[in-house]
């Protein structure tokens, strides 16, 4: 594993395939965008899924309260631009990029999926703006799909999972409007790898359902995968059954 400076402040550590034309993912780590960061799940998760023949680039994003969105997207686009530009030199395979994210992760990489191209969100972290922050596959684990239809919860709901999460992700003058990835479904979205668990008490599996319904129905391709038995974040998601799936699925959707 190899540490690299992206950007002042931020950094990312590439987890190797053995192969050096291995595809190449970006893991962006979950905990409500406040909490974790780009070593969470290294040796359960990311380090196993190298192992497969996908090579891991798991990304430090800054937490909030500290970052409001777009701020976190920013950085993400400027993770992705970043490899393209210095991938080649390292020995990766950049040329077609995934992205992979778990729980708050899951939002945040399918977001900068789902808006290439918008200068909203494009940003200018890190320079090498001359690059493409596109993705050409998306592997969403048990994130969140529309922040304010998942922050409608009841009383009893928000005694156990708080609104402060996505309060804080964007800001006391934010707005949940708009947030929702719905919205940015389209024939031109790259394939989706979508799984969750069906025992999830935190994020519903009927959002998960929603963005793959919301992607075939626009044309665009995705595979809707269900975790029997599984709550969020649950270990079954880091299983070899579970983990030589997705990279397999990356793989091909690479190729």
């Amino acid at each position: 594993m190899s540490e690299f400076s992206y950007a002042p402040g931020l950094y990312l550590d590439i987890h190797p395939a053995d192969d050096p034309s291995a595809p190449v993912v970006i893991y962006v780590h979950g905990g409500g965008w406040s909490h974790g960061d780009k070593g969470t799940d290294g040796p359960t998760r990311l380090v196993p899924l190298a192992a497969y023949g996908v090579t891991v680039v798991s990304v430090d994003y800054t937490l909030a309260p500290q970052a409001v969105y777009p701020q976190q997207v920013h950085e993400l686009k400027g993770a992705v631009r970043w490899l393209r530009a210095n991938g080649s030199s390292l020995g990766l395979n950049v040329d077609r990029l995934g992205i992979w994210g778990a729980s708050a992760g899951a939002y945040l990489g399918s977001l900068v999926a789902l808006s290439s191209g918008d200068s909203a969100l494009e940003g200018t972290v890190g320079g090498n703006v001359d690059q493409s922050s596109a993705v050409q596959a998306v592997v969403h684990w048990f994130g969140q799909v529309d922040l304010a239809a998942s922050a409608a919860r009841t009383e009893l709901e928000a005694r156990l999972l708080p609104f402060h999460f996505e309060a804080d992700f964007v800001g006391d003058d934010g707005s949940l409007d708009g947030l929702s990835l719905l919205s940015r479904a389209s024939a031109s979205a790259p394939p989706f790898l979508i799984a969750h668990g069906d025992r999830d008490r935190i994020v519903p599996m009927t959002e998960s359902l929603a963005l793959h319904y919301a992607l075939t129905r626009a044309g665009a391709r995705s595979r809707f995968e269900l975790l029997g038995s599984a709550g969020h974040e649950d270990p079954e998601f880091n299983s070899p059954a579970t983990l030589a799936t997705t990279a397999a699925w990356l793989r091909a959707a690479l190729d």
